[in-house]
């Protein structure tokens, strides 16, 4: 982000909020801020109380002691062993990994169902799977040396298993936060392209607008088509409906087409 008015350029941030995966409202929200503070979490959820998806980022932590329900990430957990096997071919590591990959091939198969139908698989085909894991990552961890890179692999999902294994009880809830990190990614490729924000003030205006771009490509919208048709009823749709403009509420409206020939006789 630019500083006006000493030529100089300060990080800054663009955070991310997302109904989970399988919910049907299909929409992020992008919130630009000047750090990574996490009273900018608590600002922007605010009063709301529900199931937050999240890593193990302090921030979060006010968050979670005021009423929010941590959700843990287990993508963030694997990848922790994915980095250890990376780095010298652990044997715990690829132990760990091959139990992950079982969890995450019963969610691709429950992908499509009910939350109900989705929870009741979890618990037949994943919690016996996950008891095991627990079981053997506390048993590991007591042969391994204290502050190896093993040791805080383990430590990372031991300390955090309730959270990592919530998803099991709510067939609502995500296994990871990947679907949010997915509608991130657009923003990282084209942050090369644009390179600054001149201010705060017009960070905060692209954030809400590249919000409704890729809500409306979530919604199966073409962008364009959307904030065209948006900006040309704007001005005269009132106020009170404005959540009929929403990409999640938009169609695309009906084009009439009158037939026009010409002939000879």
């Amino acid at each position: 982000m630019l500083k006006p008015g000493n030529g100089k350029t300060h990080r800054a941030y663009l955070w991310a909020y997302a109904p989970g995966v399988f919910e049907d409202m299909k929409a992020v929200v992008y919130d630009f801020c000047e750090s990574l503070a996490g009273k900018h979490a608590r600002a922007f959820l605010g009063d709301w109380r529900g199931s937050l998806t999240c890593d193990d980022f302090s921030g979060y932590k006010a968050l979670i002691a005021s009423g929010v329900t941590e959700v843990g990430c287990l993508a963030h957990a694997r990848r922790k062993f994915f980095d250890l096997h990376a780095a010298n071919k652990s044997q715990i590591a690829e132990f760990a990994l091959e139990q992950f990959a079982k969890v995450y091939a019963v969610e691709r198969e429950a992908k499509e169902i009910s939350a109900d139908e989705r929870k009741a698989i979890r618990k037949h085909h994943t919690q016996p799977m996950l008891d095991a894991l627990h079981e053997w990552m506390l048993l590991q961890r007591q042969k391994v040396p204290e502050g190896s890179a093993t040791a805080k692999a383990l430590d990372y999902s031991l300390r955090r298993w309730v959270a990592l294994t919530r998803f099991v009880d709510d067939g609502r809830l995500p296994i990871d936060n990947n679907w949010i990190e997915n509608q991130i990614r657009p923003i990282a490729l084209g942050r090369s392209n644009w390179l600054f924000a001149g201010s705060l003030r017009a960070g905060q205006r692209a954030a809400a607008v590249m919000s409704l771009i890729q809500s409306a490509r979530m919604n199966g919208h073409d962008p364009y088509a959307y904030l065209r048709d948006v900006l040309t009823r704007l001005p005269t749709h009132k106020a009170s409906h404005i959540e009929e403009l929403l990409p999640h509420h938009w169609t695309a409206p009906t084009i009439s087409w009158t037939p026009c020939g010409t002939g000879s006789r």
